[in-house]
């Protein structure tokens, strides 16, 4: 039985000792309040679906969010850690005051939805994989919350929500002209750095960071393979050298310029603290792109750019997958872009196949 009890204050507080739970207390403004309740509460307790909800009550959504930017994005990969400081601040923004328990499905819903009719400083809509991307952080964040930090909550609020569509995949390509352009621009560049990235981008498919993190140790000319430990997907690969790759990986190694502080291939200059990084090229990719008229093309598009090659090389989905590192084959065909053009010529030379 609940005790309840009037505070020198003039609230209610109720007081429930019950044998195998912990003992548990909430202030009401009214008596009444606080009789309801308790008899909730027992209730739970008899039926032994009872939650401690006091934790989830006074922890804010802004609260928990820097609890796991702390806690939980270290233990990711760099750029994965960084992309949620992005999509926390913007929760945080818009649902920071809301403690865990009162964030409810039609609140999220609702947040959904105006997110996806926003524009950005560049008047676009924002796209729906920045709004999948924050729903997943706050998806995560429940989870490990009721999972590991111990905080009542009956459930994920956000198991049944719908999720934006992740859109269709970029259909970017190279054409030779523009692939010539961009070759010579960046072979003209002060730093050998990024015409080296560049081609090696092309010819094997591995993402920028992959690129600029590697290290001496992690090449094999003679084997011509690149091993890669530490990838966006968690899974470490090896990818096979072209011919022009293994001959653009001969001249970065042999650089004559190369300081004995590192063991990075593309470094960057020493840093406030004295350590040396990979070389960060975004400024100068962006204003070299613009200069050539090309401002659509984003660097990963050069990955896209190397995968559909691969494709029409007829290699299989397997074998590309393993080496642009896709786990399913559904995110591989999303990458994968055929010229039309080029299918022609395929379907031609089955059809003489067939006559003959």
């Amino acid at each position: 039985m609940a005790t309840i009890v009037k505070t020198p204050s003039g609230t209610w507080k109720a007081l429930i000792r019950k044998n195998g739970w912990p003992t548990t207390s909430k202030t009401f403004r009214t008596k009444r309040d606080a009789s309801d309740w308790s008899r909730r509460v027992e209730d739970e307790m008899v039926r032994g679906v009872y939650i401690q909800r006091t934790a989830s009550e006074r922890m804010t959504i802004e609260q928990a969010l820097k609890r796991y930017l702390a806690e939980v994005s270290p233990t990711k990969a760099p750029k994965t850690a960084q992309s949620e400081i992005g999509s926390a601040k913007k929760l945080i923004e818009k649902l920071g005051s809301y403690s865990l328990a009162a964030l409810s499905a039609e609140v999220i819903s609702e947040y959904r939805d105006k997110r996806l009719s926003e524009r950005t400083r560049r008047k676009t809509p924002v796209s729906n994989n920045t709004v999948r991307l924050e729903l997943a952080l706050l998806s995560h964040l429940f989870n490990t919350a009721i999972r590991e930090w111990g905080v009542g909550l009956s459930g994920n609020p956000l198991l049944n929500i719908r999720k934006p569509s992740p859109g269709a995949g970029r259909d970017r390509r190279l054409s030779a002209s523009e692939e010539a352009r961009l070759y010579a621009a960046v072979d003209a560049h002060a730093n050998p750095f990024l015409g080296w990235i560049v081609r090696i981008a092309v010819e094997t498919g591995m993402r920028s960071s992959e690129i600029t993190g590697l290290r001496r140790d992690q090449v094999d000319i003679a084997r011509r393979i690149v091993r890669l430990d530490d990838t966006k997907n968690g899974s470490s690969r090896l990818v096979p050298l072209s011919r022009e790759a293994t001959a653009v990986f001969k001249r970065a190694l042999g650089h004559p310029i190369r300081p004995l502080d590192t063991d990075l291939i593309f470094f960057g200059e020493p840093g406030r603290d004295g350590k040396r990084r990979p070389y960060v090229f975004s400024k100068c990719w962006r204003a070299l792109r613009a200069e050539l008229g090309m401002s659509d093309l984003r660097f990963h598009d050069l990955r896209h750019e190397a995968v559909s090659r691969f494709v029409e090389a007829g290699l299989s989905d397997m074998q590309v997958s393993a080496i642009s590192g896709h786990k399913s084959m559904q995110m591989l065909r999303r990458y994968t872009h055929l010229r039309a053009e080029d299918l022609v010529a395929t379907i031609d030379e089955l059809d003489e196949r067939r006559r003959g």
